[in-house]
């Protein structure tokens, strides 16, 4: 798990880490029970405090994707199907709705909105 954070990015630094550990275990790269860096070992490798590393542990707490097991650390938790899906179509509505308001800016119309999705989903084998 190789986890990139920016200061310039426009967006907490926990919410950095949370979103690229969230993106390993919808891809599949980290898997039910694979254990996650201790807070202590991710904030020393990432150079920032351990309280930002706690908070973005804690949002994938509550966010079911992972569980934490006192005394030996943080595990990726049996992800139910139904919560994945709808993690994917919230990811997905969020890349339609950036795509509506750059189509929006450009002047494309809906017609051509759909025809460039048409392609992309082809491409895609859709």
């Amino acid at each position: 798990m190789n986890i990139i954070i920016s200061n310039a990015a426009g967006q907490p630094i926990y919410e950095q880490i949370a979103a690229q550990i969230k993106q390993c275990i919808l891809s599949g790269e980290l898997r039910e029970g694979d254990a996650l860096p201790s807070m202590r070992v991710l904030a020393k490798e990432l150079r920032i405090s351990v309280i930002t590393t706690k908070r973005a542990y804690e949002e994938l707490e509550r966010e079911g994707f992972v569980v934490t097991v006192a005394g030996k650390g943080c595990f990726v938790a049996r992800m139910d199907v139904e919560l994945v899906r709808e993690e994917h179509l919230r990811r997905i509505e969020e890349g339609f709705s950036e795509a509506a308001r750059l189509a929006k800016s450009a002047g494309v119309t809906r017609a051509e909105l759909l025809e460039i999705l048409d392609t992309v989903c082809e491409g895609e084998g859709l």
